[in-house]
C-alpha cells in the first residue's frame, strides 16, 4: 500500500473521497481537548478546512472546547470514515484563524445557522428548549431583511498538525498503519507500525 508523502495531503484526498462514498457526514471527527487542570474532555466537530496549513474548525469562542483550548492550545482529531474502512488521527498545537477566514466562512453558512448562532450561549445552562426556541426567534427578528453578521464570540482553530497516523483496516487485524511526525525544519518522517 503507497500513500502520499505528505500525510495532510493523503487526508485531505481521503475527505474527498469520503464525501462522495460516506453514508454518514464525511467532515465530522472527534476532537480532543484538556482543561488547565489537564482533565480531557472530547466531543464532534466538523472539519471545513484540510490544507498544508492544518485542519479547520469553527465554534463559538464562549463554549467549553474553546475555553480549554485557550487554556491549553493542544489538540487531538480522530476521524473514522466505516465506509471506507480508515480513520486518521491528527494531534498537534492550534491557533486561531484569522477574523477574515471566520467572517469568510460564517457568510456561507446558512441563514438559520448563523441566527442559530447568535441564538445560543453554547455550554451554559439551559432552561428549556422554549428558551432556547425564543432566543432563536428573537436574533431572527433582529436580523429580518438584512445579511446575519458574525457574532464577536464566534470564530475558529486550526490544528497545526504534528503527529497524523493514517491506518487502513485490513483482514485478520493485519491494518496498516502509518505514522507522520513533521521535523523541525518542516519536513515529515513517515514509519509504519504494527497494528
Amino acid at each position: 500500500m503507497t500513500i502520499a508523502p505528505n500525510p495532510l495531503a493523503e487526508v485531505s484526498r481521503l475527505l474527498s473521497r469520503a464525501h462522495t462514498e460516506e453514508s454518514h457526514d464525511a467532515t465530522a471527527a472527534t476532537l480532543a481537548t484538556v482543561d488547565a487542570a489537564g482533565h480531557p474532555a472530547a466531543r464532534i466537530v466538523l472539519i471545513k478546512v484540510i490544507d498544508a496549513s492544518g485542519v479547520t474548525f469553527y465554534t463559538n469562542l464562549e463554549s467549553r472546547k474553546a475555553l480549554e483550548l485557550e487554556a491549553n492550545p493542544h489538540a487531538a482529531l480522530c476521524i473514522y470514515w466505516p465506509t471506507l474502512h480508515k480513520q486518521v488521527r491528527i494531534e498537534g498545537e492550534v491557533e486561531a484563524v484569522t477574523e477574515a477566514e471566520a467572517d469568510e466562512y460564517f457568510a456561507s453558512r446558512p441563514r438559520g445557522s448563523q441566527i442559530g448562532a447568535w441564538a445560543s450561549q453554547q455550554s451554559e445552562p439551559l432552561a428549556s428548549r422554549r428558551e432556547l426556541v425564543s432566543s432563536y426567534l428573537k436574533a431572527q427578528a433582529r436580523f429580518a431583511g438584512q445579511a446575519v453578521p458574525r457574532p464577536p464570540f464566534w470564530g475558529g482553530y486550526r490544528l497545526i498538525a504534528d503527529r497524523i497516523e493514517i491506518w487502513h483496516n485490513q483482514l485478520y487485524r493485519l491494518h496498516d498503519r502509518f505514522l507522520y511526525e513533521r521535523q523541525v525544519e518542516g519536513e515529515w518522517t513517515e514509519r509504519r507500525l504494527y497494528p
